[in-house]
């Protein structure tokens, strides 16, 4: 198959995700991994309809996307990787939706960003469901009380939360404790699912997924 191909059996299977789990059809955004691939490759799934993006890095995605967004100027950039302190005047400047926040230091950062640029993209906080040491995200245990200092104390708006299940582990249980939490937290979006494990997180209340390879093919 190609680009297209890949793109509408993935529309494809989302729409059929939607049905079977009883939601509404249109409540699952796709989010379309573009990372490490160039401009031309991304064209492509530009010129097939497809409007949202995600990038893992913010140096790689200043290469390519303000050229790509000037062309296109509904295009909606997520940050989908982890950002550091030093890179959160950049990532502000980009992206349309953060969905990496995971700490303190890097709320702050934001905030004083979004003040001083005067943009708000829209914020996700994203939890480590698995607990795993190598992967960024807060403690599920800790996330509530980190979404009501983001809001209360630096003011920022938190839309949704966002997990990456550990890769060995049976994903639901993960999806189910993100829904959990964002009820808990009083958030609606919920960024969950990746090229394997989609289809289960549109059944556990996914808002959007992260596609890439199976869009864009391997890497």
């Amino acid at each position: 198959m190609d680009l297209q191909e890949r793109l509408n059996d993935v529309r494809s299977r989302i729409a059929a995700g939607e049905r079977q789990a009883g939601r509404p059809a249109g409540s699952v955004q796709l989010v379309a991994v573009s990372k490490t691939f160039e401009a031309e490759a991304i064209r492509p799934a530009i010129d097939a309809g497809q409007r949202i993006f995600g990038e893992n890095r913010v140096q790689e995605s200043q290469g390519k996307w303000p050229v790509l967004k000037a062309e296109n100027p509904d295009i909606e950039l997520h940050l989908i990787g982890p950002l550091q302190s030093n890179k959160a005047a950049d990532a502000v400047a980009l992206f349309d939706v953060i969905e990496t926040v995971d700490r303190e230091k890097i709320a702050r950062a934001l905030a004083e960003e979004m003040k001083r640029q005067d943009r708000t993209p829209r914020l996700y906080v994203q939890v480590n469901t698995g607990l795993e040491p190598q992967k960024a995200g807060i403690a599920p245990d800790d996330t509530p009380a980190f979404v009501t200092l983001c809001r209360d104390e630096l003011g920022l708006s938190i839309e949704g939360l966002m997990c990456i299940p550990p890769a060995e582990e049976n994903p639901g249980p993960h999806f189910a404790l993100l829904a959990k939490l964002a009820s808990k937290c009083g958030v609606e979006k919920l960024s969950m699912g990746m090229s394997g494990d989609y289809e289960t997180a549109i059944a556990f209340g996914a808002t959007s997924v992260r596609v890439g390879s199976a869009i864009f093919g391997a890497r």
